[in-house]
């Protein structure tokens, strides 16, 4: 595409410590949209800025306030009217850009919605994952920017007004490196999930650990497929019950703390 045909979309992209994979990402977005926006916090202390600098995108340095702050933050930095937020670990597939495009170059005229979302497919342990809990795993990432804005933390949602078209490519997702790489954000994941508890005086019980972790183990494996992955996807179901045992026992760890301090 020339400068001229590109889709009138600003990229969204927010980074850590992710020079080792950001170039993928905005390889993916390059050509076809107009704007690449790039918003590091404070610190990163590889060159993920200059990578993404070379490769376009203007760059800005911003004190971490949470992801949706973050994001909104990069939001405000954009000049066009449609915005796409990514992340480094994601890649826009050929066929996901060829959909886009193609909705933005209708020729009947119709038109456009508020938002458009996208199956988000990851790859884990040598194979795409295409059943179980991690798929469709449809996300929310194109939108109008009157239309809406990020909230929470850290799980944030793009909060919208109007009709979401759903399209049928992927977004491709490479977070779970490895099978350390996922055991070690299960402690990290787990953490922000007490701290959303205390917030909303959220109270766990026995049930919780009884019932959940078995329910996730048999909704990812065979309502959902997961054995048709493989042993990826048989791991898949037991780390996500695993992880949900380790979520509510964490919380129940920080009430038994909180009612042992002294008054």
């Amino acid at each position: 595409m020339t400068t001229a045909q590109r889709l009138p979309i600003s990229v969204c992209l927010i980074a850590g410590n992710e020079a080792h994979r950001i170039r993928r990402a905005l390889d993916s977005v390059a050509g076809w949209t107009s704007e690449i926006i790039v918003v590091t916090d404070d610190k990163v202390t590889d060159s993920t800025g200059g990578i993404a600098a070379s490769c376009g995108a203007k760059v800005f340095c911003e004190p971490w306030k949470g992801h949706a702050a973050h994001r909104n933050f990069a939001s405000r930095k954009a000049s066009q009217p449609w915005l796409l937020a990514i992340d480094a670990d994601e890649v826009i597939s050929e066929k996901l850009r060829d959909e886009i495009i193609a909705e933005f170059q209708n020729e009947g005229g119709r038109p456009l919605p508020a938002a458009f979302s996208f199956p988000r497919l990851s790859f884990f342990c040598g194979r795409w994952i295409r059943h179980g809990d991690w798929y469709p795993d449809r996300k929310v990432r194109l939108w109008q920017r009157d239309a809406g804005q990020w909230e929470g933390d850290p799980h944030e949602k793009l909060v919208l007004e109007g009709h979401v078209t759903p399209l049928c490519s992927d977004l491709l997702h490479y977070s779970n490196e490895s099978i350390n790489h996922t055991l070690i954000k299960i402690g990290q994941v787990s953490s922000d999930f007490v701290r959303q508890c205390r917030t909303r005086n959220r109270r766990v019980g026995w049930t919780d650990l009884a019932v959940r972790p078995f329910w996730k183990f048999i909704r990812a494996y065979i309502i959902r497929f997961g054995f048709l992955d493989g042993w990826p996807g048989y791991f898949i179901a037991w780390i996500n019950a695993f992880s949900t045992v380790v979520r509510y026992s964490k919380v129940l760890e920080s009430e038994q703390d909180q009612n042992a301090k002294p008054r």
